[in-house]
């Protein structure tokens, strides 16, 4: 289970999480709505340990990551996509998704290597394992760090963004795969302006403001009228974001 509990994070005097809980379990999908400078990139950063806490405590597996000797376990029960893919420029997709579980899981070149080129054709990029990122579309290359996530073999999949970098051909490409993805039972954190898909998806979804937690709720209560909806900060976001 990973659990975020009474979790505070400021960078100088400015607070940017104030207070959030929240519990994931296995096989969930929980989503997290809120505006731009709201924390939702923030807390995925705090969970995978690039960010510190103020106070509070993050645990994925009971490994709690604020704690440098557990840290490293936590990673390893987690992957994470970044907005803007991250890929190192000199590796093909096939080194960039075999790099970790060679060098952290030590598992052996050749059943890594099996294991990308599966994950690959997974998502319909069989034939793209010896290309490099500049050889490849926005899609493609986010696709490519999907997998390089799934190679770790993680029990949660942490997700900052990551169509918002991609144009509306390429997200549709994306979202496909992680609508595949939640179908079969991935447990995902999943940030995201994606409101509609989020909906499809989600079993639950968060909406952070300012830092706090104002609402978590099923799917279907988020967006009923007496459910998230009635929360005024919710419905101003919402109509914003969308059209009934």
């Amino acid at each position: 289970m990973l659990k975020i509990e009474n979790v505070h994070k400021a960078f100088g005097e400015v607070t940017v999480l104030d207070g959030v809980d929240l519990t994931i379990a296995p096989g969930e999908v929980v989503s997290i709505l809120g505006s731009s400078g709201s924390g939702k990139s923030t807390l995925i950063r705090c969970i995978n340990g690039l960010e510190m806490l103020k106070s509070g405590r993050i645990t994925v597996d009971d490994f709690d990551v604020s704690k440098p000797k557990e840290l490293a376990e936590a990673r390893k029960r987690s992957g994470t996509v970044f907005q803007l893919f991250n890929l190192y420029p000199h590796m093909s997709a096939l080194q960039n998704i075999t790099l970790a579980p060679i060098e952290v899981l030590k598992m052996p070149r050749p059943e890594a290597e099996a294991l990308a080129r599966q994950l690959l054709e997974s998502v319909g990029l069989a034939d793209r394992a010896n290309a490099y990122p500049a050889q490849l579309s926005g899609g493609q290359r986010q696709r490519v760090g999907i997998c390089r996530a799934l190679a770790m073999q993680p029990r949660y999949l942490l997700l900052d963004e990551v169509t918002s970098a991609l144009d509306p051909e390429m997200t549709s490409e994306v979202l496909a795969i992680l609508a595949k993805l939640a179908a079969q039972g991935t447990t995902m954190l999943f940030v995201t302006h994606e409101i509609e898909f989020a909906r499809e998806i989600s079993n639950r979804i968060v909406f952070l403001d300012k830092g706090r937690l104002v609402v978590d709720l099923p799917t279907d209560r988020f967006f009923a009228a007496d459910g998230g909806r009635a929360q005024p900060r919710v419905a101003q976001f919402l109509s914003k974001m969308r059209k009934d």
